[in-house]
């Protein structure tokens, strides 16, 4: 019979730690980001520079949603000016950068009742996540766990939520954000989409032209025109099956918004017309809607 070896390693405060410091600690999260367990994110930066506001710590980024976390380091307790600290730095990238999506990331080694109770007041308005740091000791060897305490909160989506979003109409879509030429490919989308589910008509907002239904909103499909492209974004679930079909048919797939789980695509006239069916295919599969012969042999 084996013999089994119980390790009890003992618990390590790196506050009083005279070599584990902070930077020691930065440099371990900047070379392995995935520990922090907010998936496969990359480095951007760390130590970085922000005007009349000191450093922030680290900059980290989620290259699949463009999606960044601005992370602040506390050895010891979370306590008031690292929460403004924390929240200042996110304030500032994501005016910097609001291209990109924006999370403000504490890692402390111990995350308060106190520190839940001050963001519990923000109500979901600061996307923050608060991750418990825990270092222990066996020998000569550490190990480090990070425990998600206080995960972001997702609010309504927006493309679905018209009563907050700024209604335009067609010509500031034409005139500011796009042209009749990518607008033209947008009317030709709707058509194709109204062949599979009648009824439908564009809403001209000011970040995107959605959908709408007996004058309800219904966003499973919405459309960004450039100057020099038509964006389409659908709500399909993931699949590399389907991803490598769209890249073989010689479509544009940009990428795929795990957030809101929508493959984003260019679209042009040209792959509305040669691949329509295929098309047509995607927007029942969004909606869940079979094809009317795959009915008509059920009945």
């Amino acid at each position: 019979m084996s013999r089994i070896n119980l390790i009890y390693p003992e618990k390590v405060k790196l506050k009083d730690h005279p070599i584990l410091t902070e930077a020691w600690l930065q440099e371990i999260i900047a070379k392995n980001p995935e520990v922090i367990g907010l998936g496969d994110l990359v480095l951007k930066d760390k130590e970085r520079k922000q005007i009349r506001a000191g450093r922030l710590d680290i900059l980290l980024q989620d290259p699949e949603i463009n999606k960044r976390y601005e992370v602040e380091i506390q050895l010891g307790k979370t306590d008031e000016s690292h929460i403004i600290r924390t929240i200042e730095y996110w304030d500032i990238e994501r005016k910097r950068y609001p291209q990109y999506e924006h999370c403000a990331v504490i890692i402390a080694e111990e995350i308060t009742s106190r520190f839940l109770n001050v963001i519990g007041l923000f109500n979901g308005n600061i996307p923050l996540i608060a991750i418990q740091l825990t270092a222990y000791k066996n020998e000569d060897d550490y190990f480090l766990t990070f425990n998600k305490v206080l995960d972001e909160m997702v609010l309504g989506l927006v493309d679905d939520d018209e009563e907050i979003s700024e209604i335009t109409d067609r010509n500031y879509w034409e005139t500011q954000k796009g042209t009749p030429k990518t607008i033209k490919i947008v009317d030709e989308a709707l058509e194709m989409i109204t062949e599979v589910i009648p009824g439908y008509q564009l809403k001209y907002n000011k970040f995107y032209i959605g959908l709408a239904q007996n004058g309800r909103a219904d966003n499973f499909i919405l459309f960004r025109a450039k100057k020099n492209f038509t964006r389409m974004e659908i709500r399909l679930d993931r699949s590399e099956e389907l991803e490598n079909e769209i890249e073989n048919r010689g479509i544009d797939l940009m990428d795929y918004d795990k957030r809101y789980g929508k493959y984003r695509m260019k679209i042009s006239s040209h792959d509305l017309k040669k691949h329509k069916e295929f098309l047509q295919e995607l927007v029942r599969q969004s909606k869940g809607i079979k094809k009317k012969t795959e009915k008509a042999i059920e009945e």
